[in-house]
């Protein structure tokens, strides 16, 4: 089946899928990642160390999104599974359940609820992401300032801070206990925070490759179109 487009509820739902994009594509490689300063290098090592070698991931999180005056305004709960380069699944059970897939070609967003499959090319789908510079080439990697490492109570935590202030956010904090990614915090250009934390943990596991393939169900309504297995994957 195909629709015209998202209905309002679809809509009203579109931010906590694209806040999954942002956020998804920081686990790509980072190596080429450069600044002068000593500090920034100590951050560049400490991402490279934690996130270049992570060849697969598996958790649940707990996501909740923070307006400017401080009160939580969505909470969402699911599982998160990543298989680099380029494959994703972000599952959301509470309080709708929405799948959200990347294969390495296209990205799938189905509202179980809706009935309502939307698709792009991955690379079309990430591209109005901000955290895409950060899985592009050198020259989008370099807009962005690694700041210094903070360190406190178990948790190490780094900021990335976007030069282009067009970008959609001001920051994003990757905070680790040990050598495991715990949290993540966006803070956009509106002060509207999104924390995404993250539980039972796995990294470097094998996973099934048709966990990341997605067929359309019958009943469901599909918006846009899919890339061509031609086309070359966009990796993350």
């Amino acid at each position: 089946m195909t629709g015209d487009g998202p209905g309002p509820k679809a809509v009203l739902r579109r931010g906590s899928v694209m806040a999954a994009l942002l956020w998804l594509t920081l686990l790509a490689p980072i190596a080429s990642v450069a600044d002068e300063s000593a500090n920034s290098e100590a951050s560049v090592e400490l991402l490279d160390r934690l996130l270049l070698d992570l060849d697969s991931f598996r958790g649940d999180f707990e996501q909740s999104v923070i307006d400017a005056d401080g009160a939580v305004v969505d909470r969402s709960r699911g599982s998160l599974e990543i298989d680099r380069p380029g494959r994703f699944r972000w599952m959301t059970f509470e309080p709708y359940e929405q799948w959200l897939l990347a294969d390495g070609l296209n990205v799938w967003s189905y509202d179980v609820d809706l009935a309502q499959v939307t698709v792009k090319p991955q690379s079309e789908a990430l591209a109005n992401t901000p955290a895409l510079l950060l899985g592009g080439g050198r020259d989008a990697l370099d807009t962005f300032a690694v700041e210094a490492p903070v360190s406190g109570s178990g948790f190490t935590s780094v900021r990335l801070v976007p030069e282009d202030r067009q970008s959609g956010f001001r920051s994003v904090d990757l905070v680790f206990a040990g050598d495991t990614l715990a949290r993540m915090v966006f803070l956009d250009n509106l002060e509207q925070q999104t924390i995404v934390s993250f539980t039972a943990v796995e990294t470097n596991i094998s996973l099934p490759p048709e966990r990341f393939v997605f067929v359309v169900p019958e009943d469901a309504d599909l918006v846009g179109t899919p890339a061509s297995a031609g086309t070359p994957p966009e990796t993350l």
